[in-house]
């Protein structure tokens, strides 16, 4: 007899292995398919807020991340205008919900301990799904080696261009026009920063530094690149000759500059910023029958609001939990029965994280464009009016609680 898997979890990214760790807390087993030949902790630096530090409790990992991570006091925005004056806001203010925290996690470092904390064998790598099929009251998976896989649930996590989010029918996500770089700086004496958010905005950039520890520094840039300029993303060098010749002629200030320059050449790494038209999300399927999507095959935004992993873990929580309590429930009617309930358990996911997504998306396109602006109405009205507002909106939208798993 064919084994059936109870949930299969495609990509091993945040919300993958949050969302596998989730239900393993729950007592629910899962098995993460990655298409990698292993962990892809690439990557860079990740804002953590309060509504991410409030999932990551959930899952138990809070703790062990923070002990490696300093946490930050405020964010100073600057606008790139002469003479602009800068906006600060504390993140030691109380929410809603308790005071506020924010960290600036690795990304590596995050993945490693998520994958830590799941049984072994619950990642299965060089497992690449191209398509999916209806089998009853499962899902048959087809796999790149021509194995197949069949499942009771199924949940992409497998990003931007994800396979399970075309087989519900959602939008493809947009290209903004704007790309991101993004490096770490290592300073083995210590870096001498204040453990706060600098950001600089204005002029077609938007830039920033963000401690990590006292030895490391993130470092984000964004812009719009004309057709002539795509071409340095291509190469490190260029990629980071451009990004210092882009500071110096906004006259950032030397130690921001310094920072830049002794990254490693292999750091700067590019892409264009993509979104997922967040009305599409009113309308669309985020879930159909036993299947569903998290993280950015769900919601991509742009990272203006440092919230596309922390909705992801976001994510993770509402999903373990409503898809958990389907599953444990005792149910009558079979795999029929079975099906209706887990149906009804994303569904619920689903309503949960519908307005959420949608807000977060569009927080995040239209502050991004505020900011980079080059446009000198908006530059105006963003360095004389906008500024606190949008250094607010930072807070305003991590004040959120995900819940209990």
């Amino acid at each position: 007899m064919e084994a059936i898997e109870d949930v299969v979890i495609i990509g091993a990214g945040i919300a993958g292995l949050a969302t596998a760790l989730g239900l393993h807390r729950k007592g629910v087993r899962s098995l993460v398919l990655e298409s990698s030949e292993s962990l892809r902790a690439a990557g860079f630096g990740l804002s953590i807020w309060t509504n991410a530090w409030r999932a990551l409790d959930a899952l138990r990992v809070g703790d062990s991340l923070r002990q490696s991570h300093v946490r930050l006091q405020g964010v100073t925005a600057t606008p790139a205008t002469f003479g602009a004056r800068a906006s600060n806001s504390a993140f030691m203010a109380q929410g809603k919900s308790g005071e506020h925290e924010v960290r600036c996690l690795r990304r590596n470092m995050l993945l490693e301990t998520l994958e830590k904390e799941l049984p072994r064998g619950a990642v299965r790598y060089s497992s690449k799904v191209v398509a999916i099929e209806e089998d009853g009251y499962f899902k048959l998976l087809h796999l790149a080696d021509g194995s197949t896989l069949k499942t009771k649930v199924l949940i992409g996590c497998d990003g931007v261009n994800s396979v399970v989010a075309k087989w519900l029918g959602l939008n493809e996500p947009r290209f903004t026009g704007r790309s991101a770089s993004r490096g770490f700086a290592e300073f083995p004496n210590g870096h001498g920063f204040k453990p706060e958010r600098m950001q600089y905005f204005g002029e077609g950039i938007r830039t920033g530094l963000v401690p990590c520890n006292e030895r490391i520094i993130y470092w984000f840039f964004t812009w719009t690149p004309s057709e002539q300029e795509k071409e340095v993303e291509e190469s490190p060098l260029k990629m980071k000759q451009y990004i210092l010749s882009k500071l110096k002629h906004s006259k950032m200030p030397k130690e921001f500059i310094h920072v830049i320059e002794i990254s490693e050449l292999s750091d700067p790494v590019s892409a264009p910023l993509r979104y997922r038209w967040p009305f599409s999300l009113l309308w669309g399927d985020i879930s159909k029958g036993n299947a569903c999507v998290a993280g950015d095959a769900f919601h991509p935004m742009t990272p203006d609001l440092g919230q596309g992993g922390c909705s992801a873990l976001e994510d993770s929580i509402v999903l373990a939990r409503c898809l958990g309590e389907a599953l444990l429930r005792g149910h009558s009617g079979g795999a029929k029965g079975e099906y209706h309930k887990i149906k009804k358990g994303l569904e619920q996911y689903a309503r949960e994280r519908r307005w959420r997504s949608f807000q977060l998306i569009t927080t995040a396109y239209v502050l991004g464009r505020i900011q980079q602006s080059a446009s000198a109405i908006m530059g105006y009205l963003r360095d004389k009016w906008l500024s606190g507002t949008m250094s607010r909106l930072l807070l305003e939208r991590a004040d959120f609680d995900c819940g209990k798993l």
